[in-house]
């Protein structure tokens, strides 16, 4: 997790509005209050919400990092990564939450003044009984006391000098100030980059098969076993805490998922990386899952909930007739019917109805999302209300159907991308 300028933050209270619920619609409304009675350094994390924000903070992340809670909430868990945080600990923690899996690793973070502390991270996944699929992650932080692993080390450049004399000492003096260790001929750069959806650091290698390589690895960070207990005791003891909470809110969760087929189906498009990945279609869509009884929504965009007035928990698991109204036209809706049995795109011009009951005019098209051995594995409907708009209507040169036929390729390119061949159907 790590300092960087161009770590999102969310704002406006809309966005606050979500990361409020997420933890009270799960929990109840004195989930917060219990787990401020935790003496632990931990922060709960949405993976369903844009960026994969922190919904809550600890007192003692906040005291071990030196952020308050404004500046912590909504914001993506990268601000605590820097310029010698090491890309293969965040690569490790990336793929846990792609694989919906614990971990635990040593990784170098920053705190909000800049100087940096050791920390042994421990990442636990929250799943909902009912649902089978994650639905907050628990990130338990652990100061490790000794970590030497820094280009001014006084101790490593001492190391050094003792081993290479002169010319690694003016490749050390040289070179501090901009990261760089050298090592006789054996050089790690590390540089920023802020495009990951997690952050993570591009790591140049150009090491030289020689006798000094190992001692990069020898300055690490590395917890001890009570670290790894005291962490361990931290997830139990928060996990126990949602668990209990959830009972009122009639969600129970758990830190094992379900083994329900059906869950399973859903867990697929539940899964963190292609969440992430739609949610970066800035158009209103859903995706519904063929083979799960009633074709259920198993995703929807926050455009197609702005569009709509519904909230994500009152669509997921419905059919798209939620949408549909006293005169909306059922020759419309045996053409979607139809080209669904017949595993072809299709696009109507629907009279549906917003959650306050408004009807709006929807240009509809829908078309079969495929995984990568060609077999369909959703249907993706792309909306886009036209109400008062004539049929040959732009936006900036892009028509309608443009429009909607790159929000079904973003989609297919998603779907096939991370979820490979998927399951047999």
């Amino acid at each position: 997790m790590v300092v960087e300028d161009g770590s999102r933050m969310w704002s406006g209270p809309s966005k606050q509005k979500q990361w409020e619920e997420s933890l009270t619609k799960a929990y109840s409304d004195g989930i917060r209050e219990a787990l401020d009675q935790f003496k632990y350094n931990f922060v709960i994390t949405d993976p369903f919400l844009m960026d994969h924000p922190i919904v809550y903070a600890s007192e003692g992340f906040l005291k071990m990092t030196g952020y308050s809670k404004g500046e912590v909430l909504g914001r993506n868990g990268r601000f605590l990564q820097g310029p010698d945080t090491d890309r293969r600990s965040v690569l490790e923690i990336r793929e846990a939450i792609r694989r919906e899996i614990p971990c635990q690793v040593s990784i170098l973070n920053y705190k909000k003044d800049g100087t940096s502390f050791c920390n042994f991270f421990h990442l636990a996944p929250v799943f909902s009984k009912d649902e089978g699929r994650v639905i907050h992650f628990i990130g338990v932080q652990t100061p490790v006391q000794k970590c030497s692993r820094l280009c001014t080390s006084t101790s490593v450049e001492n190391d050094i000098r003792k081993q290479h004399g002169s010319s690694a000492s003016a490749n050390i003096n040289a070179n501090a100030s901009n990261h760089l260790i050298y090592f006789g001929s054996c050089r790690r750069e590390l540089c920023r980059d802020f495009s990951g959806d997690l952050g993570h650091i591009r790591l140049h290698n150009s090491f030289t098969e020689d006798d000094h390589k190992g001692r990069v690895e020898k300055h690490a960070c590395e917890a001890k076993e009570s670290d790894k207990q005291k962490a361990l005791a931290a997830i139990s003891c928060v996990m126990s805490e949602l668990a209990h909470f959830s009972k009122y809110t009639g969600k129970s969760v758990s830190d094992t998922r379900c083994d329900s087929a059906d869950r399973v189906r859903v867990s697929l498009i539940s899964s963190s990386s292609l969440t992430i990945a739609l949610s970066r279609i800035q158009q209103s869509f859903v995706l519904v899952d063929p083979y799960l009884p009633d074709m259920p929504i198993v995703h929807a965009s926050d455009s197609f909930l702005q569009l709509t007035g519904y909230s994500r928990d009152e669509v997921l698991g419905k059919n798209c007739r939620i949408l549909q109204g006293q005169d909306t036209n059922q020759e419309d809706i045996s053409k979607i019917r139809q080209s669904i049995e017949a595993e072809q795109p299709c696009t109507v011009r629907i009279l549906n109805y917003r959650k306050d009951g408004n009807p709006f005019w929807n240009l509809l098209h829908t078309a079969p999302v495929r995984n990568a051995s060609g077999k369909v594995a959703f249907y993706v409907g792309v909306q886009l209300d036209v109400t008062g708009m004539d049929d040959n209507h732009s936006d900036k040169g892009m028509t309608s159907q443009m429009k909607q036929l790159g929000a079904v390729g973003a989609v297919r390119v998603a779907v096939r991308s991370l979820l490979g061949a998927g399951p047999s159907r």
